[in-house]
């Protein structure tokens, strides 16, 4: 049986919101659900969606144990310089490697339509074959985070899993993809 690029099917991924008010139950999570609506309407399963405090100890458990089944650990909150905004931090601390790139490209998004984006200190690592990705704490500044940083991910994670065979039926599909969304966002 010839394996199937993981691309093709839903990718496994978690949300984890990271907030003090929420996780005590004096305010709704609304980012949570606007990232995991995000991730359904492109191709990834949310299989888990937690709450945790501001706390640099309960945020790192909260990411190894949702890159245990996820491939995609998507946080939200806890990027901006108030002294507990910590996940980077604790992202830093668990990850791998770390992905720069996929950060620029989050931040340059947001530089679109707030100058306050420079303020934002997520990053994007990678977790044995999981890919762990901070965006900011409002639901509009997380789903286009995300949205920016979506395009690259697949590929990323068939990297990870060690498809690393570049064909070019799957660059074509993936440029395809892209100029599409391209496309879509100038008539936007």
């Amino acid at each position: 049986m010839t394996q199937k690029s993981q691309s093709e099917k839903a990718w496994p991924a978690a949300v984890i919101t990271v907030s003090d008010s929420c996780a005590s139950g004096l305010r709704e999570d609304l980012s949570g659900p606007a990232v995991a609506k995000t991730l359904r309407s492109h191709g990834f399963e949310t299989i888990a969606m937690l709450i945790v405090a501001d706390e640099q100890k309960a945020i790192e458990d909260a990411l190894r144990r949702a890159a245990a089944h996820a491939r995609l650990v998507v946080t939200t909150g806890g990027t901006g310089i108030a002294a507990r905004d910590v996940t980077p931090e604790a992202t830093l601390s668990v990850c791998d490697r770390v992905l720069d790139g996929v950060a620029e490209l989050m931040r340059a998004e947001g530089a679109r339509t707030t100058p306050l984006a420079a303020l934002s200190r997520g990053v994007c690592g990678t977790l044995g074959t999981s890919i762990i990705l901070n965006v900011p704490g409002k639901p509009e500044a997380a789903a286009g985070s995300l949205l920016a940083a979506l395009p690259v991910l697949p590929h990323a994670l068939d990297l990870l899993a060690g498809h690393t065979e570049h064909s070019n039926d799957r660059r074509a599909a993936r440029s395809a993809h892209t100029d599409k969304e391209r496309r879509k966002g100038a008539r936007a």
